[in-house]
């Protein structure tokens, strides 16, 4: 029943349109919905839950729940509500037992092989997809994010270097908190230490084509996947930017070698299906313009008044038809697309406070980072404050504004400032891109990031460090009211805000993991949202609407 209905905690959302040969259904069009499903909260599943026993059945209702949904939904034109259409012929699942192809230059390389999968191009599952993107050419990116924590045995992989990548990669101890290593051998790592390589990549999917096999593009690197969001260069080849969802980790983007072709035609289809299999994977280095000794760790602006300074894009490597190639002394190709936190070691990346969804600017090409916390930074032998990540024991996170040089999103360099330095206005270390602090609503752990049709750049939280609940806002980007952040809706208790789809007329926001707070379960929930007493807390994603039926960020 679960592999057949929407998945549990939703999160990065896309919505778009859908031909039906020009045909209305009562007066109502019709667009199709996909969404990730990250993880699952057992506790709030199952009645009874022991988290040292699971059965079975749990377990693979579990492994139904995680992946992707794609739904066709149909609108009422007077209303904005959204239906779900039942049956519909592009209405698919996909989850941890499905099948996914690998493509690029990791593609059957060793790494990637199991017993299971001798050739190292099939994978079975899709594992915590997180935000992602939606291509100009018209299919959709998945993230794969905290893949780590569902591998167990670490402990026991007696290969020292084996060992020390998967560490990097957060994969240590013994059993996990999950248990499916006792139902699959592919979670044991003491069993299958390749199998942890198989996950962390970007995918790729068809919504149009419910009988497509979506794809893990290698070439895009091995990390955890916050985001993965395309623009197009002049000559019409991707750039996809990315960031890597770690307390310290890096920001990437990828240009692809490769040129879209406009149409729908089968031909040109297929052609597009491959362009992010070729290219060149860049990481972030940032320099500040300030002195070091105005970057003091307390959020305190430098004396030019801004956060702010330049960047390098580093490459790590090239993939091509005619062989991939390392820019990283001491790895291979195939070494830097499957460990590619290392390779950014190795080449002195910037140290980010979680580098999450990333949003280039539709109107003007600015690229704008969430950078969630870092709780961390400044610690004894952490890194310290810098002016890209200014304040040590960052709680409340930051938004970063990088512009390509000569707005060619090809450049190896860049320019960039902080838009958002969040919290409560009243502090002196926040900024809000200089407008009244006393005009604006506070802010903390910016997560994912979208823009409306009017160039304002719309932001959701996760883990709000001011006391409050999540929640989402929109901030202009530019003209006169640059900087005035309002909030425009809150999530319930225990929830945080994905996902967001803003259109002219309606947001969509994915209400993910609501309830899950220390000591809820099903006995004894924190939330009964959305149905009320007596229901199961769920995860949902939710449209609002105007009620006089008016344009939204204007």
């Amino acid at each position: 029943a679960q592999a057949g209905q929407f998945g549990y905690n939703n999160d990065f959302l896309s919505l778009l349109p859908l031909d039906e040969r020009g045909r209305e259904h009562g007066g109502a069009r019709r667009q199709v919905l996909v969404a990730n499903h990250e993880y699952t909260d057992e506790v709030l599943m199952f009645a009874g839950y022991d988290p040292e026993n699971p059965s079975r059945e749990q377990v693979e209702i579990a492994w139904a729940a995680h992946g992707l949904s794609v739904v066709v939904v149909e609108e009422e034109r007077r209303s904005g509500k959204l239906t779900p259409v039942r049956r519909h012929r592009l209405n698919r699942r996909l989850t941890t037992t499905s099948r996914f192809e690998v493509t690029g230059p990791a593609a059957g390389h060793p790494l990637l092989r199991t017993s299971a999968d001798r050739r190292g191009t099939t994978v079975l599952g899709t594992l915590n997809n997180c935000a992602g993107g939606t291509t100009p050419w018209g299919t959709t990116l998945h993230g794969e994010e905290n893949f780590n924590q569902y591998f167990a045995h670490a402990e026991k992989v007696t290969d020292p270097e084996t060992a020390a990548r998967l560490k990097r990669y957060g994969i240590s101890g013994g059993a996990s908190e999950r248990k499916w290593e006792r139902f699959d051998r592919r979670f044991d790592l003491s069993q299958e230490p390749n199998e942890a390589n198989r996950h962390g990549w970007v995918v790729e999917l068809d919504p149009y084509d419910p009988d497509s096999t979506p794809r893990k593009r290698t070439a895009l690197g091995r990390f955890k996947h916050e985001a993965a969001q395309p623009r197009l260069t002049r000559d019409g080849r991707p750039v996809v930017y990315m960031g890597d969802d770690e307390k310290f980790d890096y920001f990437y983007k990828f240009v692809s070698s490769k040129r879209m072709r406009k149409g729908d035609s089968r031909a040109a289809r297929e052609h597009n299906l491959t362009l992010l299999d070729e290219g060149t994977l860049y990481v972030a280095r940032l320099t500040g313009d300030s002195p070091a000794d105005q970057i003091d760790g307390t959020g305190k602006l430098p004396a030019d008044g801004e956060f702010d300074g330049s960047g390098q894009w580093i490459p790590l490597a090239t993939a091509g038809p005619r062989g991939d190639v390392s820019h990283v002394p001491g790895m291979s190709a195939a070494e830097v697309f499957v460990f590619t936190r290392l390779a950014g070691d190795k080449v002195g990346a910037t140290k980010m406070d979680r580098p999450e969804d990333v949003e280039p600017s539709p109107r003007t090409g600015k690229v704008y980072i969430a950078l969630t916390n870092n709780s961390d930074r400044g610690k004894e032998g952490r890194a310290p404050a810098d002016e890209a990540n200014p304040r040590n024991a960052n709680k409340h996170g930051q938004v970063l504004e990088l512009t390509e040089y000569r707005e060619d999103p090809t450049s190896t360099r860049f320019a960039w400032s902080l838009f958002l330095v969040a919290g409560d206005p009243e502090d002196p270390a926040t900024y809000f891109a200089g407008f009244p602090k006393e005009k604006v609503s506070p802010i903390s752990c910016p997560d994912n990031v979208a823009f409306d049709p009017h160039g304002n750049l719309w932001i959701s939280t996760d883990g709000n460090a001011l006391g409050s609940h999540d929640g989402l806002f929109g901030v202009a980007t530019s003209g006169p009211r640059k900087g005035e952040l309002k909030q425009f809706l809150t999530v319930p208790t225990g929830a945080e805000t994905c996902g967001p789809v803003i259109q002219d007329r309606r947001v969509l926001v994915a209400v993910q993991h609501p309830g899950e707070v220390d000591g809820a379960s099903v006995e004894k929930p924190a939330s009964q949202w959305p149905d009320g007493p007596g229901r199961i807390v769920r995860p949902s994603v939710v449209a609002v609407w105007r009620a006089d039926g008016g344009d939204i960020g204007v």
